[in-house]
């Protein structure tokens, strides 16, 4: 993991844990899938959960997954779909509230930023987005919470939206993506990137020369600054030059290769 007295902490992973083509590919052909977790979380610094997102957990589940990964080792968690798929966010505040009543703090120093995901329809609305972002807690159980904000419509390509990501200092997800808007705007005290165009085909799913341009902008990002060359929607809006720890996630369609992207690209952020 990169980590100076000038720079945030870099960490790249993958999405979930359970896949059954990475077995024999990125787990040993005879690890037990119940030792998966534990495997993955000592080759990655990170991993997204993704199911959180369909389902709800249970707090013993959440405190599991905590004591199977090593210290330093953190999660993302994915927000239920029943809190971002609804034609009035204002009205979400119960099912955020049943979210975290599922226990995600079980997760305790492992728990890192909580990503809200919205559906490619949902469009950007001001007074009703704002309203959702004031729901939003900023601490839980003790702990304090970092929201990632996930949109996928072109709506949300404008200064407003920046401007009230920034208020709430929320992250926007930058999504390098074949379909959705690319917004690489820094609105929050961390970064957070998910890398979606991998190829199966490639080893690293990206091809290297690709992998150590990402790198590079990873490293940009963690000692405060906006990299070059990515779609930024409000430039005049001034960034605040300060660490940043990062989170990349290497999620594609066909994901085969990710956990080989992630640990090539942590190995890059190194300096190997």
């Amino acid at each position: 993991m990169a980590a100076a007295a000038k720079s945030g902490i870099i960490r790249a992973g993958i999405g979930g844990w359970t896949f059954e083509p990475w077995e024999g590919t990125f787990y040993p052909a005879d690890l037990p899938r119940k030792k998966q977790l534990e495997y993955a979380s000592r080759q990655l610094p990170t991993i997204e959960i993704n199911g959180t997102y369909y389902r709800g957990q249970k707090p013993e589940t959440f405190a599991q997954w905590a004591a199977a990964v090593p210290d330093g080792f953190v999660f993302s968690v994915k927000g239920s779909r029943y809190v971002t798929n609804r034609k009035v966010l204002a009205e979400a505040g119960e099912s955020i509230e049943r979210f975290f009543a599922t226990g995600v703090t079980e997760l305790g120093d492992r728990l890192g930023p909580i990503v809200w995901q919205f559906a490619p329809t949902k469009k950007f609305e001001p007074e009703d987005f704002g309203a959702f972002l004031r729901l939003l807690p900023e601490r839980h159980a003790g702990r304090d919470l970092r929201h990632v904000l996930e949109v996928r419509h072109e709506s949300f390509c404008t200064p407003d939206f920046i401007r009230l990501a920034r208020k709430h200092r929320m992250a926007i997800c930058y999504a390098h993506h074949h379909v959705y808007p690319e917004i690489a705007d820094v609105t929050a005290d961390f970064v957070y990137a998910r890398l979606q165009r991998g190829e199966d085909a490639v080893p690293t799913a990206y091809p290297p020369e690709e992998l150590e341009q990402w790198a590079e902008r990873a490293k940009i990002w963690a000692e405060g600054s906006v990299p070059d060359g990515l779609p930024v929607i409000d430039p005049a809006a001034p960034v605040e030059r300060v660490p940043r720890d990062v989170f990349v996630y290497f999620i594609h369609e066909g994901k085969v290769r990710a956990p080989q992207a992630a640990r090539a690209f942590m190995k890059l952020v190194a300096g190997g």
